[in-house]
């Protein structure tokens, strides 16, 4: 198996199969959590070790949760704590994980490439969760199954991205995943929030969000990333909330059926508002968490295994 599918460091170049795999696998961990069920002697033996340079509630609590789920052993390095702190490069962390004899390695950097540099230089399985504003891979394959499951297909459809596209990880999986898939994908954001060469991944880019979110199937809003931003790229939270946050006038312009995202954390008021965020016949934001569980079991089992989808 090639470098890069022996590790999972981003959507950009994984084919269809590649990711109906991980779909459908993570579909059978679904119904296995709701079930109340566990797979604990599938990763027995196995250690993972969760490498967080940046904060996280979901990403990492979620990965821990599956690899437990799975029987690993989990281990989870504070940086603010750790060695790195001191110091330490990413190249001597390198070498001090691979003195620890891990198996799998889920690492989360401020720097693009962070991850691809340690799966270079360790002999784990390195998962992305998230390097500056490259990727964010499991990210885009939850927001995939959760559309999937609720819309039985993800080719076909419309899915608008908005707000800050610019500084968003997520957005650039998911621009990966879902035109790979078939979907036909919009970005809306303003000017200043919109990287100049998203066009030529194959999306359609909007400044206003009435036309962007004309009957669209999927609404996904991204959080905007402030401590990312030079001065000046945004005007003031309540600007940007009057011509950019998602509210009923605003969704009222997608499809009856069009299903809200978010991938968290949330800025009420900022990018969604909360009688939108939390309204249970159009919102899917708590579906996406649940279906992280599953989507990162799915890897995780995956990459255990070699890579080699069932």
């Amino acid at each position: 198996m090639d470098h890069q599918r022996r590790h999972l460091l981003g959507v950009e170049g994984l084919a269809p199969p590649a990711i109906s795999g991980f779909l459908d696998l993570a579909e059978s961990y679904v119904l296995l959590n709701r079930s109340g069920q566990t797979q604990r002697d599938l990763l027995r033996g196995h250690t993972l070790i969760n490498l967080f340079f940046e904060d996280s509630t979901r990403t990492r609590t979620s990965f821990e949760l599956a690899g437990k789920r799975l029987g690993a052993d989990v281990l989870n390095m504070s940086v603010a704590t750790s060695s790195v702190n001191k110091g330490e490069t990413l190249l001597d962390t390198a070498a001090t994980l691979n003195a620890m004899q891990c198996d799998l390695l889920v690492v989360r950097h401020d720097q693009s490439g962070a991850p691809s540099l340690l799966a270079q230089k360790v002999d784990a399985a390195v998962i992305n969760a998230g390097d500056g504003t490259h990727e964010h891979p499991t990210q885009a394959l939850l927001d995939a199954l959760t559309i999937r499951r609720r819309k039985g297909r993800l080719e076909g459809l419309t899915v608008a991205i908005c707000g800050d596209i610019l500084h968003s990880r997520v957005a650039r999986s998911n621009l990966h995943l879902l035109t790979t898939m078939g979907s036909r994908v919009r970005v809306v954001g303003p000017p200043t929030l919109i990287p100049a060469e998203v066009a030529r991944l194959g999306v359609t880019v909007f400044h206003d969000m009435a036309a962007g979110l004309a009957g669209a199937d999927i609404v996904m809003m991204l959080r905007l990333q402030r401590e990312r931003m030079t001065a000046g790229l945004v005007p003031s939270a309540r600007e940007y909330f009057r011509f950019f946050g998602l509210d009923a006038a605003k969704l009222a312009h997608a499809r009856p059926d069009a299903l809200v995202m978010h991938p968290g954390p949330m800025n009420r008021g900022v990018e969604i508002d909360s009688a939108i965020a939390d309204d249970p016949a159009r919102s899917v934001i708590r579906e996406q968490v649940e279906m992280g569980v599953a989507v990162r079991m799915a890897v995780l089992d995956t990459l255990a295994r070699g890579g080699r989808n069932r």
